[in-house]
């Protein structure tokens, strides 16, 4: 089996010890049936293939997996893993199938595969629901070789990473275009009624890994990956991977970095600072993490409470109108005992932390969104990139279909229709000129920037997903 490449080498003890239950799996073909064990355990995300809409009906993300068209590539990896005969094959396999589904969800949003599906080519949650059952079976397949689990989770690993377009990510070489490189994420508050919730930083994510936006600069080329709502990949150093390898990389280093999450109801965020701080919310795997960002181990990163965008956000301000309102937050949140953090009411405000100050939440809350923008761009200055534009873009809440039965809608998706183009549009004014020097918060809230009351600062704080103070 091939090793694992030293970026991703940290994810595999994680792939081994993630959560796991074991439950009847979802039926396959009885000719497939042989190769999988359905009484082995599978991950808690795994686990809600099986779930229905309250109101009944067909499994949720299964249903959403055959109306793209995806479960054809479902049932196309599951015959060829029961075909395959040896560990190498396997690892093959494995990176192949990854790749091709992450592939395949860029072309189908991106209009080149009318083919497949009926569902709205844009909608992210194929992907998502396909990459688990893809996973889950790779965690129930009984080979015909022996396999240990760090060997599965070798697998797994290589399947993941393939599967969110995280070795899809080099820009390519040639005459030197500009480069930018966003993330996205997975729906999530997935339980119960919310089996059906999507999220539009995915969803943009598939809208413009590999595009070329004409700005008024040039053109830029725009790669994309999408992240996990599970602390413990972030434990792994997933972001720092991420980045980290564009970083790396001197002769085509991305200009500009962004990283994209739901956010607040009917409105854009170009958030001001990221906090090192962990709410306490639940992730996809229903496990809650409370208390300081980790260092990420093998990166050059400063011990620091807060990271401050580097993003231009005025020109991003003065894009032209789109469906939303765009708003420069400029809130934060410490703790009122900066001994004893976790303790007590966090103090919010607008103004900028203080030294000695310990985080509580970044602007834009204290979970996932808030961290990815913190690890990217501690990763960003660490390494001395000052140079290169970094900050987080927080999207309208996207909501779900009117009917509470329903799956989709156009509404639907024309709001996440219209939260793609207008990040587009906000990329291109970012882009619009050279990379900015560090913004400084306005003495007078300037247009469009969110300057508020210590009480509206906090309100805002705690509308992102997932916050918790």
């Amino acid at each position: 089996m091939k090793t694992p490449g030293r970026r991703w080498g940290a994810l595999l003890p994680l792939l081994i010890a993630l959560p796991v239950l074991a439950v009847p799996g979802v039926a396959r073909a009885e000719g497939a049936r042989a190769c999988f064990d359905d009484s082995a355990a599978i991950t808690v995300e795994e686990k809600r293939l099986a779930a229905t809409m309250p109101s009944g009906g067909p499994a949720v993300g299964p249903e959403l997996v055959r109306l793209a068209g995806f479960d054809k590539l479902v049932s196309d990896f599951t015959t060829r893993l029961c075909a395959t005969k040896t560990a190498l094959r396997a690892e093959k396999l494995a990176e192949t199938a990854g790749a091709g589904l992450w592939r395949t969800a860029v072309d189908r949003a991106q209009g080149r595969r009318p083919d497949l599906g009926s569902i709205d080519k844009a909608d992210d949650r194929p992907l998502y629901w396909a990459r688990l059952q893809m996973s889950k079976a790779l965690r129930q397949w009984t080979p015909r070789f022996p396999l240990s689990a760090p060997a599965r989770a070798g697998l797994l690993k290589t399947f993941d990473v393939g599967a969110r377009g995280l070795d899809d990510s080099r820009f390519p070489s040639g005459p030197k275009p500009r480069r930018v490189l966003v993330s996205g994420f997975d729906p999530f508050t997935l339980n119960g009624a919310g089996v059906r919730i999507g999220n539009p930083s995915g969803a943009a994510a598939l809208h413009l890994d590999g595009k070329v936006i004409q700005t008024p600069a040039g053109p830029a080329q725009v790669q994309a990956v999408s992240f996990p709502v599970v602390w413990s990949y972030f434990d792994a150093g997933i972001v720092e991977a991420a980045y980290g390898q564009a970083f790396k990389d001197r002769l085509r280093r991305p200009e500009l970095i962004m990283t994209i999450s739901q956010g607040r109801p009917g409105r854009f965020d170009i958030e001001r600072w990221a906090g090192a701080w962990r709410g306490g919310s639940p992730d996809n795997l229903d496990v809650p993490v409370k208390g300081p960002v980790p260092p990420a181990d093998g990166w050059p990163q400063p011990d620091v409470q807060f990271i401050e965008t580097t993003l231009p956000y005025e020109k991003m301000l003065a894009a032209p109108a789109g469906a939303y309102d765009v708003q420069y937050n400029q809130a934060f949140c410490v703790w009122p005992d900066s001994g004893h953090p976790g303790t007590g009411t966090a103090v919010c405000r607008t103004d900028a932390p203080k030294p000695g100050e310990i985080a509580a939440s970044g602007g834009g809350g204290n979970y996932l969104s808030n961290e990815s923008m913190f690890r990217s761009n501690r990763l960003r200055t660490g390494l001395g990139l000052a140079g290169i534009a970094g900050g987080h873009l927080h999207t309208p809440v996207l909501g779900t279909p009117a009917d509470p039965s329903a799956l989709t809608d156009a509404d639907f998706e024309a709001r996440r229709a219209a939260i793609s183009s207008q990040i587009v549009t906000l990329l291109t004014a970012a882009l619009g000129g050279s990379a900015p020097a560090k913004p400084t918060a306005p003495a007078t809230p300037a247009p469009g920037t969110s300057g508020a009351s210590d009480a509206s600062a906090r309100a805002d704080v705690l509308a992102t997903p997932g916050t918790t103070l």
